[in-house]
């Protein structure tokens, strides 16, 4: 069987090919796109701890990013300690829990504004109406976008990670998404120091760094730049296929949607048992520092390795009855939110979130159904979630 991240059939349903891989071929080659892959929860967790031997500094996804665009706007994810550790604590300063737990009553009026809309209309596309428009006035609020500049920045941000059916090769429309960020954000941020605001940007204008020498300097531009498209796409993404594949699953669970009806209480459990159920990032790829061996094979220097969180969360070694949707489900640890010194820098906004959504959602929509011949999935690298869902109240 074979393992391709950018098959739109695969794409539609990864989880009979990740078990394949966990029962047959726990260390997976692809001659043919020149990767590994570890599909089992211990060692997907494992290689994550591990960032001296599986580096992030050559991009996290599967195709390799061009250097001089890595260059120009550094990002911590694609960082390696000391450095990592550098950035995130001063990213962590301004990202702080108490900043996070402030925006619920934002977050809330935002839910309801757009919901009660949806209520008026008998229902909708919960992607297009909802999950894409809630996270980012979240977030681009917080990075302190312009209103009138969101939408089309939401629209780069998209196709940015659009991929063609199989191929690793980046589409031109991607490629210049990709440049069309980069000048908006930089012109962001030549305008923010110009004016400086109460987001999350302004604190990082004046902050410094302290590099191996003890010298303190400040943030670059493409330094800022790379945290803006950094937490601006993964705050935007995340939360908008993870709350649209928790309504999918509802709609196809509805003995489990009763469950959170009857006890609001249990969302932030089916919060978890969504993220990981469908993980929204099926994966991470990392580059190997040194020759490894796992599962009796050999792994050389310089290769590149796929950490399947996808399938990890999946794995029946780890989870009783894997496959099966449980909102009661007792989970002490999943990778869908990565895990060691990647752990998702905005994990508590992306629950909070979700949370709030799911709590006004089911307030509005007690009975509803979901039309899944007309959803439509997205066609990323590594991430997975649709593009569409038609629903309506019954």
């Amino acid at each position: 069987m074979e393992l391709n991240p950018f098959s739109y059939e695969f794409h539609q349903d990864p989880y009979p090919t990740y078990r394949w891989l966990r029962d047959n071929a726990p260390l997976y080659y692809n001659s043919t796109l020149d990767f590994y892959a570890l599909s089992r929860f211990r060692d997907v967790l494992e290689a994550s701890h591990d960032w001296r031997t599986y580096s992030s500094t050559e991009g996290i996804t599967l195709e390799r990013l061009d250097p001089a665009y890595l260059a120009m706007t550094p990002m911590m994810i694609f960082e390696d300690p000391p450095r990592h550790e550098r950035l995130r604590k001063l990213v962590s300063s301004v990202f702080t829990p108490r900043r996070v737990a402030d925006l619920e009553p934002f977050i809330r009026a935002t839910a309801t504004r757009l919901l009660d809309a949806l209520v008026d209309r008998g229902g909708g596309d919960f992607v297009k109406d909802f999950s894409t428009l809630l996270p980012m006035e979240v977030i681009f609020t917080m990075l302190g976008v312009p209103e009138a500049d969101r939408k089309q920045l939401r629209e780069w941000m998209d196709v940015s990670l659009d991929r063609d059916d199989a191929s690793p090769k980046l589409p031109p429309r991607a490629i210049e998404a990709m440049m069309a960020l980069m000048q908006y954000w930089y012109q962001l941020v030549t305008d923010l120091r110009g004016r400086p605001t109460e987001g999350l940007i302004g604190p990082l204008l004046d902050a410094e760094i302290v590099d191996d020498n003890g010298v303190a300097t400040k943030l670059t531009d493409g330094e800022i730049v790379g945290f803006c498209s950094l937490i601006g796409a993964a705050g935007n993404e995340t939360v908008t296929k993870l709350l649209a594949n928790a309504v999918v699953l509802f709609a196809r669970h509805p003995d489990q949607y009763a469950r959170i009806l009857e006890a609001p209480a249990r969302i932030p459990n089916a919060v978890e048992e969504a993220l990981r159920y469908s993980s929204p990032a099926q994966y991470q790829a990392r580059t190997v520092t040194r020759d490894v061996e796992w599962h009796g094979r050999a792994v050389p220097k310089g290769a590149r390795i796929l950490l399947l969180s996808g399938s990890a969360n999946r794995d029946e070694r780890e989870f009783p009855d894997p496959d099966r949707f449980d909102v009661s489900r007792e989970i002490t640890l999943h990778v869908a939110l990565g895990h060691g010194i990647h752990f998702c820098l905005g994990a508590s906004l992306a629950r909070l979130e979700s949370r709030v959504s799911l709590e006004e959602f089911a307030r509005r929509f007690p009975r509803y159904t979901v039309d899944e011949s007309r959803c439509q999935r997205v066609h990323m690298s590594n991430v997975h979630g649709y593009a569409s869902v038609p629903f309506r109240a019954h």
